[in-house]
């Protein structure tokens, strides 16, 4: 039979082992990677940013200033758009948002209805002042400037998303929110 003498040198000679291993292994994996970490390890989710357009040329020499945005160009072009398509855009915003009906809130609220809502205005969700303060229904041109640039659309928005940039993407992006709805909105010029 052990006595606790005896005990205790065996647990401090396994534990000195495992101890042994653990740091020479971590040691090995130090000394093999960069700087900060370099094992490939991302932490978070990165959200898509706008893809930037090539800078045009003028007789300058310079770059052309970038084409404004147009919204009414892509509520123009929301009645040919495929809502299929819409969905898969939409994967885009399931990191923040859910958009099943009665569906809860995420990081972001839950969009379903979202296309003629009022704006700031789903039940449980805690708005930022950016929006509290724009009045009215949520309607097609609004909502392509918002997903276009959310933070030049309403400065202080606690939505994170950097924008869609994508004319065709967008107008997708809102025939799918159309279809998400009891009662859709109509389709600009239909």
């Amino acid at each position: 039979m052990f006595d606790s003498f005896e005990f205790t040198k065996y647990a401090a000679a396994v534990l000195s082992a495992l101890l042994v291993i653990v740091g020479t292994h971590t040691a090995i994996e130090i000394s093999q990677s960069e700087h900060g970490g370099g094992h490939g390890n991302k932490h978070g989710f990165t959200l898509p940013a706008p893809k930037e357009a090539p800078a045009a040329e003028t007789k300058g020499g310079g770059a052309a200033p970038a084409a404004a945005f147009d919204a009414e160009k892509v509520v123009g072009m929301v009645g040919s758009a495929s809502a299929d398509a819409g969905r898969d855009v939409f994967g885009k915003c399931k990191a923040c948002h859910t958009i099943d009906k009665d569906g809860k809130n995420g990081q972001g609220p839950n969009l379903w209805g979202v296309v003629g809502r009022a704006r700031a205005s789903h039940a449980g969700f805690s708005y930022s002042d950016a929006l509290k303060s724009k009045t009215g229904n949520w309607n097609y041109a609004d909502l392509a400037q918002f997903i276009h640039n959310p933070k030049g659309y309403a400065p202080g928005t606690k939505m994170s998303f950097n924008g869609l940039a994508d004319p065709t993407d967008l107008a997708n992006l809102l025939a799918f929110l159309r279809t998400q709805s009891d009662s859709p909105a109509p389709v600009p010029g239909k």
